[in-house]
């Protein structure tokens, strides 16, 4: 009977080629954008998942208040980890890591800027799970100046020799004791160079103030982290509380009753990609609700497949209608006649799934490209993905034929035999709904890519307050030691440079914040801070709305500071310009900072929060420099560049373009607008495949009435528009329908930037009317061949 039901099928297929090749074109198409939202994912949701003991890992955090604003941040201090190991019976371990970034490493004529080190403790690799493929992972770490590189740096820079024992030259020598495999792509951090925490001094500062590393702990086995707040009050109690009151001249109790926090908290490792809500961490993570979103879009191609099935399917009905009477009359059970439809509908869908891998195939390198991602088509292949498609083959084939399978058996004999098949009523509402369904899908998600992109395109055109544009970093500066003044005066001397300031700090993000007071007040106050030289105000086009910038005639400078109009309302100051802040020295010692001039906010961070508090305070000489040029970027570029090897041969020349590192703030949000184009081109596709059908059909059951209507003398307009008015009516309705959901689900997206759009009408009216224009276009292409046909072949019809 199994092979009956196959040879049947596969005969209503061939016979009906047309709708055949459109069920299995949409359906491929659908269940390929699925596969791929499956690959993307599986990769978000396996983040640091290959480390053996991730369910025990755990990252600690800071919480903070201070003046009102708190702070929440992966940075902890030195001791925590000894302490951790010390005093908290349910930590096994702790470990304790330093980004660092920006050294120049030789090996013989070798030269390279590497802007992927870490600084990491002996027990890394007992820690987490990295493969060490050469050295001895238990003391790969152990003594200063040891260095684990990656398989790909050793490639890099020793080519096939072995790497361990060979030295790299940095600034002093260090010896390669291991080669670790290179980090996954699903780590949430990721290095070149692993150097042991005995070569940092930093790493040994004793201070628990001091918060610029990571500290990650592991439990014990059958222990969990109900006791770590108690722990964590403890350490606030015993080490913090002294280091206030040195530091800060307060007791912690006094700091308390001002509103004061200070606490830490554990974050599963496992959830740091997809649901940190800390600040600072080692790379930015992923997004949850985009993953719901994608999910979402994944759940709507699939279903706007289907419906092409369905649709098409019950279209139809009528044939197979005659086909379901004589089957009943000569015996056949209706439950074998649904196994019969599902049997046709799975045949479809494994066809389709073999379609769509070869489509994943090919289409992955562009859809990594576009995602920022790096899946892997070796996935495709897995058991675990191969069970996911054979699950996904039965539940779209059940669900794509469940409707026509439980539809067209339910014909009463009698009427079918007699051609009292009811087609129109109940199908036509059905294929209604479902066309309704489907456009008002494609609108939906047309809707969402058009505010998206109209929010990018606010991001890069909004007047930040800043000139980003034509401005490069040159990095690394301080390899020029006592020619540094030499090299901005030999570029103040190019035509092309307009100016070349030296700065501790490269926007967009501030990498120091620190607590300052104004006279006479114990309240404390947080802003940014950094150092720049006399021409960073040209460098960076920033605006003085009141006093002036730094000047070589004013000696007084030294001890002066330019902040902007976010650090006046902090500190209280209607007219700042002359009042004074208090800075304090790393011993808690007090330095009164005259304010000579406020700048106009600029979005100094990601525009997806306030601008907050900035302090520049004057600094002549720093490890970066910003150029401002004038002309082709290229051509400024390779003068910088000549400039720099004239003083500086032996060393590389490092940059980038300040308007690219701005761009990279929202590089999450650009990928989001490109994968929802993507699927969103999809969606209509697939829908546009089915009103095909659908208006090929409509064309073929009305032949006659075509045919009538002709000979009593309708024109091809009039028949055209005949044909399409159902149709364009379908539209208009899925449009009214997705406009308030569509709304709904944008405005809390854009809920989550501080700087938006307001959301134009014309976003929502160029979707419709681009919707009703590309279904017109369809639905007229099947139209216009019925109304120009020949109406005496359409009264011949039957």
């Amino acid at each position: 009977m199994i092979r009956n039901y196959f040879k049947v099928a596969m005969r209503n297929i061939m016979r009906q080629k047309f709708y055949s090749g459109l069920n299995i074109m949409g359906l491929s198409i659908g269940i390929a954008a699925c596969l791929l939202i499956v690959l993307y994912l599986r990769f978000e949701l396996s983040y640091d998942t290959f480390h053996t003991d991730i369910d025990r890992i755990y990252q600690v955090d800071l919480h903070g208040k201070i003046a009102g604003q708190e702070i929440f941040t992966a940075t902890t201090c030195s001791p925590m980890a000894q302490a951790l190991e010390n005093e908290v019976p349910e930590v096994e371990m702790a470990t304790r890591l330093l980004s660092d970034n920006g050294y120049v490493m030789r090996y013989g004529e070798r030269a390279f800027t590497e802007n992927s080190i870490m600084y990491a403790d002996s027990n890394f690799f007992r820690f987490f799970s990295f493969p060490l493929l050469e050295g001895d992972a238990a003391n790969a770490l152990r003594e200063p100046r040891s260095l684990v590189m990656t398989e790909e740096m050793a490639q890099k820079y020793f080519g096939s020799e072995p790497a361990v024992g060979k030295t790299i030259q940095m600034d002093e020598s260090y010896t390669v004791t291991g080669v670790v495999a290179n980090v996954p792509k699903n780590s949430h951090f990721r290095f070149d160079f692993l150097i042991s925490s005995a070569s940092l001094p930093l790493m040994s500062n004793g201070i628990w103030l001091n918060n610029n590393l990571y500290t990650y702990l592991k439990l014990r086995p059958n222990t969990g982290i109900e006791a770590f707040p108690t722990h964590f009050a403890g350490f606030v109690s015993k080490y913090i509380g002294p280091e206030v009151e040195q530091f800060m001249g307060i007791t912690l109790a006094k700091f308390e009753e001002q509103g004061g926090e200070f606490g830490y908290y554990l974050t599963p490792m496992k959830d740091i990609h997809l649901s940190s809500t800390t600040r600072d961490q080692f790379e930015e993570g992923g997004n949850l609700s985009y993953l719901y979103i994608f999910g979402a879009i994944a759940g709507f191609i699939i279903l706007i497949a289907c419906i092409n099935f369905m649709n098409l399917s019950t279209a139809k009905s009528a044939g197979r209608a005659k086909e379901v009477g004589l089957r009943k009359t000569l015996g056949s059970y209706r439950s074998h006649l649904i196994l019969q439809f599902l049997t046709e509908s799975l045949i479809y869908t494994f066809t389709a799934t073999l379609l769509a891998y070869l489509m994943v195939w090919q289409a992955l390198p562009g859809f990594n490209y576009i995602s920022g991602k790096e899946l892997s088509a070796a996935f495709l292949l897995e058991p675990s993905f191969l069970a996911i498609s054979l699950l996904l083959i039965v539940l779209v084939g059940v669900l794509a034929g469940s409707y026509p399978a439980f539809y067209l058996t339910s014909f009463q004999v009698s009427e079918v035999l007699k051609g009292k098949v009811r087609d129109g009523m109940k199908g036509g509402a059905i294929r209604s709904t479902l066309v309704v369904v489907q456009f008002g899908i494609s609108i939906f998600l047309i809707i969402c890519t058009g505010v998206i992109y109209s929010q990018l395109q606010f991001f890069q055109n909004r007047n930040m307050g800043l000139d980003k544009n034509q401005v490069i970093v040159v990095q690394n500066t301080g390899y020029l030691e006592a020619n540094r003044d030499a090299f901005r005066e030999a570029l103040e001397q190019k035509s092309a440079v307009v100016a070349a300031s030296y700065t501790t700090n490269v926007v967009p993000g501030v990498n120091n914040t620190t607590i300052f007071r104004t006279p006479g007040s114990t309240t404390d106050h947080i802003s940014g801070r950094y150092y720049a030289d006399y021409a960073h105000q040209e460098a960076l086009g920033f605006e003085l709305v009141d006093g002036r910038y730094f000047s070589k005639e004013m000696a007084s400078d030294s001890l002066a500071g330019v902040i902007n109009e976010a650090a006046a309302r902090e500190f209280g100051y209607a007219k700042a310009v002359g009042e004074e802040f208090i800075d304090f020295d790393g011993n808690g010692q007090e330095r009164r900072i005259r304010i000579i001039g406020v700048i106009k906010d600029f979005n100094f961070e990601s525009m997806k929060t306030e601008v907050r508090p900035l302090i520049i305070q004057l600094g002549t000489t720093a490890n970066q420099m910003l150029v401002r040029y004038q002309g082709e970027p290229q051509q400024a570029l390779a003068s910088i560049e000549q400039t720099w090897k004239e003083i500086a041969p032996n060393q590389p020349f490092d940059y980038q373009f300040l308007d690219q590192s701005f761009d990279a703030l929202f590089r999450s949000e650009q990928r989001m607008g490109y994968v929802f184009t993507v699927f969103t081109g999809l969606a209509i596709f697939i829908a546009c495949l089915g009103l095909v059908g659908l208006s090929a059909f409509t064309a073929e059951k009305r032949t006659k009435e075509i045919g009538v209507r002709k000979v009593m003398g309708a024109s091809n307009t009039s028949v055209l528009v005949m044909l399409n008015r159902e149709f364009t009516r379908l539209v208009l309705i899925a449009f009214v329908i997705s406009v308030p959901f569509a709304w709904w689900v944008m405005d809390q997206w854009l809920a989550d930037f501080a700087f938006r759009i307001s959301m134009n009408v014309w976003i929502f009216v160029g979707a419709g009317v681009f919707t009703f224009l590309v279904a017109l276009l369809t639905v007229s292409w099947q139209s216009y061949k019925a109304a120009v046909s020949n109406p005496v072949k359409a009264l011949k019809y039957e």
